[in-house]
C-alpha cells in the first residue's frame, strides 16, 4: 500500500465525519457567512453528531484497542455534548471562556499527540479556534469569535476531508522532497 493514501479504520472515518460536520455547523454559525445561521442553529448537530455519536465512535475505537481516536472522540463528544446542552443558558463571559480554554487545552493535547498530517492539522485548527474564542468572551469581541469560527470551520474541512480520503483512496499526506534535491545555486 502507497505511504501516502490510507484506507482509515471504520471507527476513524466516522469519527473524522462526525467532527468534520460538527466543526462546519458550529464554525459556519460563528462567521456570519450564512445570513440567518447562528452558532444556536448548529446545537442540535453538536448536540447528537459531535456529542453523542462521536462519544459513541469513540468508546468503539476503544474497544478495538485505539487509544488515540477513541480517547479523542470521546473527549470532543464529551464537549459538544456540554456545549449543546448548556448553549442558551446564562453563563458569565468568564465562564464561558474558561470551558472553551480548558477545552482548548485538550485540542493541544490531541495536537501534540500526533497522528496523520491531516488529523495534527484538524486538532490544531480547532485549537487556534477555542482560543480565539475563549479570547473573544473573556475580551467580549465579536471579531474574535468570527475569526475563531473561520478556523472551525478549517478543522471541519480538514477533518471532512481527512474521512473522504481514506474512503476514496486519496492521498493524506503532503509530497516530500528527496533528499539533496531542491534549488541550487549557479556559478
Amino acid at each position: 500500500m502507497d505511504n501516502d493514501v490510507s484506507a482509515g479504520s471504520t471507527t476513524t472515518i466516522v469519527g473524522r465525519l462526525a467532527l468534520g460536520i460538527t466543526l462546519l455547523a458550529f464554525g459556519l454559525g460563528y462567521t456570519d457567512l450564512i445570513d440567518g445561521v447562528t452558532a444556536a442553529d448548529a446545537v442540535s448537530i453538536a448536540h447528537y453528531v459531535g456529542g453523542v455519536a462521536l462519544f459513541v465512535v469513540g468508546l468503539f475505537a476503544l474497544r478495538d484497542r485505539d487509544t488515540a481516536d477513541g480517547t479523542a472522540y470521546t473527549v470532543l463528544g464529551a464537549f459538544w455534548f456540554t456545549w449543546a446542552v448548556s448553549a442558551g443558558n446564562q453563563v458569565s463571559d468568564n465562564a464561558a471562556g474558561l470551558f472553551l480554554l480548558l477545552f482548548a487545552l485538550v485540542a493541544l493535547s490531541l495536537t501534540a499527540a500526533g497522528g496523520d498530517q491531516l488529523t495534527r492539522g484538524t486538532y490544531g485548527l480547532f485549537l487556534v479556534g477555542l482560543v480565539l474564542m475563549a479570547v473573544a468572551r473573556f475580551a467580549d469581541s465579536d471579531s474574535f469569535t468570527q475569526v475563531g469560527g473561520w478556523f472551525a470551520v478549517a478543522a471541519g474541512a480538514v477533518a471532512w476531508y481527512a474521512a473522504t480520503a481514506a474512503m476514496a483512496h486519496w492521498p493524506t499526506a503532503l509530497p516530500r522532497r528527496a533528499a539533496g534535491r531542491g534549488v541550487t545555486a549557479t556559478g
